[in-house]
């Protein structure tokens, strides 16, 4: 069955940007606050929100689709790291919108079940939560499963991941749109290298012009 053209409302820059942060971070992750420095200086009309993401990962998609409830979806995207690539593909899954997955996790529930226990938080040592057993079961109800329109999705993916397999990340969404990264690390530490290619497929372009990802859909 043929393909059909996307709607030309889809090509358009997103007027409403949402970041979400990994496990353990917030807001003031590298990665968050470049985005919000790149939005805020070339883009300042763009409706940004990077909210701090509590343990729960019910709660946390609750918070999440709560505070994007009268967003247009033709016109919202939204970018995640790590656990949030996975948040951010359960965004994309329920309306339709653009996403950015950098180093997404693929089977959180999964990893995450090694993790039960105290946290501290990486940005503020001081504040510590708990990781508890029912948050992988909250996790497992999430999995959104193949998604509907896996073109309008581009993972960032780099093969020096630390802390999850490249492999994995590559195969999850297949038609979705794909850049894989020699080296690297989790972190994506040079990620301003890559900043222009991601608000590009958000059809916010840097320097002035258009600039799409280099990417090939898998």
């Amino acid at each position: 069955m043929p393909l059909m053209p996307e709607p030309s409302s889809l090509r358009e820059p997103v007027t409403h940007l949402l970041y979400l942060h990994g496990f353990r971070s917030s807001p003031r992750s590298a990665k968050a606050m470049q985005v919000a420095r790149r939005v805020q200086e070339r883009h300042p009309g763009v409706h940004w929100w990077c909210p701090q993401l509590p343990p729960s990962p019910a709660e946390a998609m609750r918070q999440v689709m709560e505070g994007i409830r009268d967003w247009p979806r033709h016109r919202m995207g939204v970018i995640g790291s790590s656990l949030g690539g996975f948040y951010a593909a359960c965004v994309a899954q329920a309306t339709g919108c653009r996403a950015v997955l950098l180093n997404p996790a693929v089977h959180p529930a999964r990893d995450l079940a090694r993790h039960i226990g105290e946290h501290t938080a990486w940005h503020d040592p001081g504040q510590r939560f708990w990781f508890e057993p029912r948050f992988v079961e909250e996790l497992r109800a999430l999995e959104p499963g193949a998604l509907r329109h896996p073109e309008r999705v581009f993972s960032l993916i780099a093969k020096g991941d630390e802390v999850l397999d490249w492999r994995e990340m590559a195969a999850r969404h297949p038609g979705a749109q794909l850049k894989l990264l020699e080296g690297g690390d989790h972190a994506l530490s040079d990620f301003d290298a890559h900043l222009d290619e991601v608000l590009g497929f958000l059809g916010l372009p840097g320097n002035g012009m258009g600039q799409s990802p280099d990417v090939h859909p898998v």
